[in-house]
């Protein structure tokens, strides 16, 4: 069983709770989105599951109804009795917590091939980008991830080069991994209603990076991708400047007068391989 619109009013009335503001908080009461949700997630009798945000726990009895092993993480403290008792039979494990600040490793044990999780996750927009990406640097126990966020973001999270949508946060997902949307939908399936659509997001992880990290730092390449995309109507040979030295350029094999959107996450990356401007113009790092 999953719960319906009537369900979480219930749940909220007889429990005196109402939806946080602050928490971004808005449940979903229709059944088909979560089956939904769990079906594009690809979970399925077996698979291992972490929740983020589970909330009452409807997408959680939809992720359960698969067979799945489902952990469920919540950070409302008023909320994780109820959800204890809604998943109460169906083989959850609740864990109350902040997401930004799990320990992965605890929650989901050591990284292991053979036994991927998946996340799935309502997310609230407020905290959505920073966790996808807290998730994809430091869980890489987490080979595929199925969110639903606010539709401008997941479109940003799966813009390619040359789209407007286009961005910094883009180019650190493509790094991590090949997101699209998979879905949109729509505010009356929530409560309360949002004022916005939202889209599915599905991202799976690359079995390595984009960029080499033995030959581009992680953090240089952010540095480099933030700083272009800081000043993105302006070309890179402006926005760079005191970031990159000017030869790199032509070393890379990029235009200077390319602007921050058009540049694909491997040309990033062979950009950011050419020494700093401000270190004294060192040669680009050895393979």
């Amino acid at each position: 069983m999953t719960l319906s619109r009537s369900d979480v009013h219930q749940l909220l009335g007889d429990h005196g709770l109402h939806p946080s503001r602050a928490l971004g908080q808005n449940f979903v009461v229709d059944p088909n989105t979560v089956r939904r949700i769990a079906r594009l997630a690809g979970v399925t009798d077996g698979s291992a599951v972490v929740e983020i945000g589970a909330g009452l726990g409807s997408l959680t009895l939809a992720l359960a109804e698969t067979g799945a092993r489902v952990v469920a993480v919540e950070i409302d403290r008023g909320i994780v009795p109820v959800l204890r008792q809604v998943v109460a039979g169906h083989g959850v494990t609740v864990v109350e917590g902040d997401a930004l600040e799990l320990d992965w490793e605890d929650l989901l044990g050591p990284a292991d091939p053979a036994r991927p999780w998946a996340l799935v996750a309502n997310l609230p927009y407020n905290v959505a980008t920073p966790l996808v990406i807290r998730v994809l640097e430091e869980a890489p126990q987490v080979l595929g991830l199925l969110v639903m966020v606010q539709r401008e973001v997941g479109e940003r999270w799966a813009a390619s080069p040359g789209e407007s949508a286009y961005g910094a946060v883009s180019v650190k997902i493509a790094y991590w991994g090949h997101a699209r949307v998979v879905g949109r939908v729509p505010p009356t399936v929530f409560v309360p209603r949002p004022k916005v659509d939202s889209a599915l997001v599905r991202i799976e992880r690359r079995p390595r990076p984009a960029v080499d990290p033995a030959v581009v730092p992680y953090d240089r390449l952010c540095e480099v991708v933030g700083a272009g995309f800081s000043q993105r109507r302006k070309m890179l040979r402006r926005s760079l400047a005191g970031v990159l030295d000017p030869n790199a350029f032509a070393a890379a094999d990029v235009s200077p007068e390319a602007r921050a959107e058009d540049l694909s996450v491997e040309q990033w990356g062979n950009l950011a391989s050419w020494g700093l401007r401000a270190g004294g113009g060192k040669d680009r790092p050895s393979a």
